[in-house]
């Protein structure tokens, strides 16, 4: 079979978007030795984070040109049997296509997005769901509200959830803090998280959180580091960075490497996730895989994800965000706790069982579109996924 993926996201700093293709990628080949695979690029340096016999064929970084123009050309001249895409297919195509629907966030809260962003995505997103042979989500959470918001079968979709790359994984906390001491210059514990400056994040209530629990146990030395990348929002977050009075203790990394991020999480005292909405939330996993307990938010997907090795909070409430790190912070037994049970769920995800979910999901879209009668997509996908 051949099989046809819009990586375009990858080498543009697309954060979410980019690991999960980078990752389904790799993880294809290493499982499939004798499918082929394109992948469509739009950054030269791309071509490193690609499987060296996938073919690699460049599309253009604007979307207007990407999906109006070139996906539909390449994908008539290379004659795959599939393309898979994430959120947007390509205007026009008679090929298969399976979409990957990480979220309805644009359609949930539209208050997270720009109008203009908002708008696309509705029209767009829509289009595609509508004309998909298969839909692909993340988690539970996500389906249910891909079921609710557009008119299709059940069957239709599947979940294949996301998995935290090998690479991050526990190295020598020691070699860690002295790489992050570095990095940001300064030399205290520190309390981390991970996500791009924009409002759904909810940036500006950890700050007033991490304010209120320095301003009640001023014994604490520990200070705040934000990374991701900054958005159209930055400079609200930056404000209330520097009007909560610890604005000295609060650090914005932007957008760091995965080596630098596995420093970072090794290094911080625990990991805070204070997201309103994930339709999974990966930063959980790598911090957990990187031997941190973890708090996170009780809303969307993150139980989910998290499962019961996240200490959990109601994100819209300050005092329970402040409450969350204090009881890390200051019960070793708890942390100790969640660090061992954080481990054993990272291990509990893998990209090469969402790998072979996914193939098992193209592998099925085809053989029915040719004629067979194969198990239900939506089942094999979970089961395979979910194998330990």
């Amino acid at each position: 079979m051949r099989f046809a993926v819009d990586a375009h996201a990858i080498g543009r700093r697309l954060t979410g978007n980019e690991v999960y293709i980078r990752s389904l990628l790799q993880a294809f080949g290493q499982i499939d030795g004798e499918s082929d695979f394109v992948a469509y690029i739009s950054e030269p340096d791309a071509v490193a984070l690609i499987p060296e016999r996938f073919q690699v064929r460049r599309v253009s970084a604007n979307p207007y040109l990407r999906l109006g123009w070139d996906l539909g050309s390449l994908i008539r001249a290379d004659s795959p049997d599939l393309i898979h895409v994430q959120y947007t297919a390509p205007l026009f195509t008679r090929t298969p296509t399976v979409v990957t629907v990480h979220d309805v966030s644009f359609l949930e809260y539209p208050e997270y997005f720009t109008a203009g962003r908002c708008t696309q995505l509705r029209l767009t997103v829509a289009s595609t769901v509508k004309r998909a042979t298969h839909i692909l989500t993340v988690s539970d959470f996500s389906r249910d509200a891909i079921l609710r918001a557009y008119d299709i079968r059940p069957s239709n979709i599947s979940v294949v959830p996301n998995a935290a790359n090998p690479e991050f994984r526990v190295v020598g906390r020691d070699r860690a803090q002295r790489a992050v001491r570095d990095m940001l210059h300064f030399d205290a514990p520190f309390i981390l998280s991970v996500g791009d400056l924009q409002p759904r994040k909810n940036h500006i209530g950890l700050i007033a959180a991490f304010s209120k629990l320095l301003t009640d146990y001023p014994q604490l030395k520990h200070h705040l580091v934000l990374t991701g990348k900054e958005t159209w929002f930055t400079p609200k977050v930056r404000n209330a960075a520097r009007a909560c009075g610890f604005a000295s203790r609060i650090h914005f990394t932007g957008f760091v490497s995965d080596p630098d991020l596995l420093q970072l999480y090794n290094a911080c005292e625990c990991f805070i996730f204070p997201s309103f909405y994930e339709g999974f939330g990966l930063p959980i996993l790598e911090a957990m895989a990187c031997g941190r307990a973890v708090a996170c938010s009780n809303t969307s997907a993150m139980p989910e994800v998290a499962d019961g090795a996240g200490l959990f909070f109601d994100p819209h409430k300050t005092d329970e965000i402040a409450l969350a790190m204090r009881d890390i912070l200051f019960d070793g037994e708890l942390r100790g706790r969640m660090e061992r049970l954080g481990l054993q769920r990272a291990a509990a995800f893998s990209w090469k069982k969402s790998a072979r979910a996914t193939l098992d999901v193209y592998e099925e879209v085809v053989n029915s579109l040719r004629g067979g009668v194969p198990q239900p997509v939506h089942a094999r996908a979970m089961a395979a996924s979910r194998e330990p």
